[in-house]
């Protein structure tokens, strides 16, 4: 679908627009990796379904793995590096770094996320900590298919609202939607293939 010398080149002539810290004090910032492989049908992308903790907004839900930028964390990159090593064994040094995505910021939640996007030529069974719940991978095209398009009802602070998801694991399971949906839309966007947006008030 979209090779992966074509998602190098992109990413590397990207100019991702980013936010610091210190210019959004009030926010919580954290940072993710978006994880590719070449499989013999395409490249696949990593998901993580997080493990449920009370009182975490992300619970039970599909992301990148990833976490809040500490204060000696020497930079956001390293902040998805040291996460990803965290919660699933991985160790970043031995992929390829492809570039960042533009930072997103919460819907409803005061954070910045920053997505740093990295090649691994080889893959090894992960070893997850408590807070991840599995980890899967998901082909590019399986991403773009309309049948998975779908929609999800949110309860946020009494007011129920309606947003656009992607069906991952199947009937029944948590649904692909909010921050990381968004950038797997804005992942997508950069290689022609519009996902239905977030619309965000």
């Amino acid at each position: 679908m979209i090779p992966l010398a074509e998602i190098r080149q992109t990413l590397s002539s990207h100019k991702p627009q980013t936010v610091s810290c210190e210019e959004f004090p009030q926010h919580r910032h954290a940072a993710v990796a978006m994880l590719l492989r070449c499989d013999k049908t395409g490249p696949e992308v990593l998901y993580v379904l997080r493990s449920e903790h009370e009182g975490d907004p992300w619970s039970g839900n599909i992301g990148f793995p990833g976490g809040h930028i500490e204060n000696d964390d020497p930079s956001p990159q390293q902040t998805a590096e040291r996460e990803t090593c965290e919660e699933i064994g991985l160790d970043l040094s031995q992929g390829e770094y492809l570039g960042r995505l533009d930072d997103v910021f919460g819907a409803h939640l005061p954070v910045v996320v920053a997505c740093y996007a990295y090649h691994l030529p080889t893959t090894a069974p992960f070893t997850l900590s408590d807070e991840i719940a599995q980890t899967f991978w998901m082909p590019l095209h399986e991403l773009v298919d309309p049948q998975r398009q779908t929609q999800i009802e949110v309860d946020f602070r009494g007011e129920r609202l309606v947003r656009p998801a992607l069906d991952l694991l199947g009937p029944g399971r948590t649904r692909l939607w909010g921050i990381t949906y968004r950038m797997t839309t804005q992942f997508l966007a950069l290689f022609g293939h519009a996902l239905p947006a977030t619309s965000i008030p």
